[in-house]
């Protein structure tokens, strides 16, 4: 499972029959089945243009995509959230997190040892704490953000939903993005002995990476001071976003 992981952040583009080949390299005979199964079990899933996003569960409303990256002028304008699979010496967990889109501040973020909805939950009222919500909240279609619950909270608030759809396979990418720098510069180089020393550990990575890193991409400014010195969306009347495609 970890060298999956390895090689579809690689290769994001990977399903099991090239996965199989990756893993035969590595000196790793396994079947194609197996490995279907462990990267469902991981949460994999190959990004590709396809007819259908896949659907766990079954959702009874839909929510089309409102998200075009090239519109996101504004912090608070878009959160997205997603969830990566964090391997141990022995077991692994899940790692949800939630970014403002234009800032790439990390509000929130949560661990589980199951892919539940009750952790995503959790990291959802986490960054809402604060008393700022977005405009819009982007996720895929698990059914983890699919759940009647999940899909509640955010209505309560009244933010708009959005979910990745049809030919929209790369809507997320700045999260992907975070999954990879998370990765290689911290999960691959611990291999954390115990859930516990893997909370400590990405608790002083994430904060490094908001509060004390810059990006060239935000002026070699750190997120969390572009979250907090920029005008909110909300301050911007009649900022929308535009390139709205409907879920099929």
């Amino acid at each position: 499972m970890a060298r999956i992981d390895a090689h579809y952040l690689e290769d994001p583009c990977s399903g099991s029959r090239r996965m199989v080949d990756y893993l035969a390299r590595d000196g790793i005979p396994i079947s194609r089945d197996r490995v279907r199964n462990l990267m469902r079990r991981m949460g994999l899933r190959a990004i590709y243009q396809k007819p259908r996003t896949t659907v766990p569960g079954a959702p009874s409303e839909r929510f089309p995509c409102l998200v075009d990256d090239s519109t996101v002028t504004a912090v608070d304008q878009v959160w997205a959230t997603d969830i990566t699979y964090i391997p141990m010496q022995k077991g692994f967990l899940y790692l949800v997190a939630i970014v403002d889109l234009f800032s790439r501040h990390v509000l929130s973020w949560k661990l589980s040892n199951s892919l539940d909805t009750e952790f995503c939950l959790q990291a959802l009222e986490m960054a809402l704490e604060g008393g700022r919500k977005p405009q819009i909240f982007h996720s895929d279609q698990g059914c983890q953000f699919t759940s009647t619950d999940f899909v509640a909270r955010l209505k309560e608030e009244e933010i708009k939903i959005s979910w990745s759809g049809r030919k929209r396979c790369y809507d997320n990418i700045l999260v992907e993005r975070l999954w990879r720098t998370v990765k290689y510069e911290e999960v691959y180089l611990r291999a954390y002995s115990d859930g516990w020393e893997a909370e400590i550990s990405l608790a002083r990575f994430l904060w490094r990476y908001c509060h004390v890193r810059p990006h060239s991409s935000l002026g070699d400014k750190t997120p969390y001071e572009v979250y907090t010195e920029t005008e909110p969306c909300s301050s911007r009347p009649g900022l929308t976003m535009s390139g709205a495609k409907t879920v099929q």
